[in-house]
């Protein structure tokens, strides 16, 4: 996973997303925003066994495996929601 630097870290925050996706890209952009730190995994750019693991602990978190799947502190928050992303934020 790539880190983002933010000077906001209290969270542990993971984003898994697709290269492509305007949905992982705002998630993404409103992190950087609000200065949160964050880990991200661009799945699609995977390949092999890294793509495997990768896959198998997004459908953990989210069965369906859509993008982009943000989990914080462990709860799972699914595709862009904003209002969520932003209370489980303290934002």
């Amino acid at each position: 996973m790539q880190t983002v630097q933010g000077s906001r870290s209290e969270h542990q925050v993971r984003v898994f997303a697709l290269s492509t996706c305007m949905w992982c890209m705002k998630t993404k952009k409103l992190l950087e925003e609000n200065s949160i730190e964050y880990k991200f995994e661009n799945v699609d750019q995977l390949q092999g066994q890294e793509r495997e693991q990768v896959l198998e602990e997004v459908k953990r978190h989210n069965p369906k495996v859509t993008f982009p799947t943000v989990v914080i502190d462990s709860k799972p928050v699914i595709g862009y929601k904003e209002d969520e992303l932003k209370e489980a934020l303290g934002l």
